[in-house]
């Protein structure tokens, strides 16, 4: 494994949000008026949980950061329970007081999606860049919605999101023919520009998609593996999805 990762192994989800959350906000408190990446599903949950009782202890101030997220989905509302920034709302921001005005979420209901991506992508670099953008991993070794494919995702753009992907996200919505066909993503190019990365991965599902990421080869068919390429990855894997390293 390359010089540029840092793996910490954790015994459990648990310590896995812990290790995040104590990652996360030493970066906050380095810089309590930067840029700071998100991403949403099941692995951030415990980190979000853990940030909001920090912030509520008073010992944590998100008050004066800028936050992106790596996506949404398309079309969505974002008042719907199902949309990403519904999602960040509830899980981190309201209670941690991030100002409305500093959280930055692709428009999933956008009249123009391919004209809300541009923008989107103007947004971040406007902002000077994300300092530390959390990442999640998919099975199929997606990154935001990186989808397997014969080619990397340069900046943030509309994407068709693969069968794999509705189907594991189809637990959030009421049945799968529910669950939206594409979505706005930060695409690896962007990802990549971030000064820091920090991946998260917890359970055995995720095992391979951590190996391909991490020590395969570097391929579009897992969007990942491109991470190796970056400066300053962190991986924060619990022992069963790092059961293959």
């Amino acid at each position: 494994m390359q010089n540029n990762i840092s793996l910490h192994v954790v015994a459990n989800y648990n310590e896995l949000s812990e290790k995040a959350a104590e990652l996360f906000a030493n970066a906050v408190k380095l810089n309590p008026t930067g840029v700071y990446g998100f991403a949403t599903g099941g692995t951030p949950e415990g980190m979000y949980e853990k940030l909001t009782k920090m912030s509520a202890a008073k010992e944590l101030d998100m008050t004066q950061i800028t936050a992106f997220n790596l996506d949404e989905y398309v079309p969505i509302s974002p008042s719907s329970p199902q949309s990403y920034a519904y999602f960040m709302a509830k899980n981190l921001f309201d209670a941690t007081g991030v100002p409305s005005q500093n959280r930055n979420i692709p428009k999933g209901d956008a009249p123009c999606p391919h004209e809300e991506s541009a923008a989107y992508e103007k947004k971040i670099a406007a902002c000077g860049g994300i300092r530390l953008q959390i990442l999640g991993i998919g099975t199929n070794g997606h990154i935001g919605f990186n989808e397997p494919s014969d080619t990397f995702q340069g900046q943030t753009s509309y994407v068709e999101l693969a069968e794999e992907t509705i189907l594991a996200n189809s637990r959030y919505f009421d049945n799968q023919d529910d669950v939206p066909r594409h979505a706005i993503s930060m695409g690896m190019q962007t990802i990549m520009m971030a000064e820091t990365l920090l991946l998260l991965a917890s359970g055995e599902t995720k095992a391979e998609a951590i190996r391909g990421a991490l020590v395969g080869p570097i391929t579009p068919k897992v969007p990942a593996s491109v991470l190796q390429l970056h400066r300053n990855v962190i991986v924060i894997a619990d022992k069963a999805a790092a059961k293959f390293l």
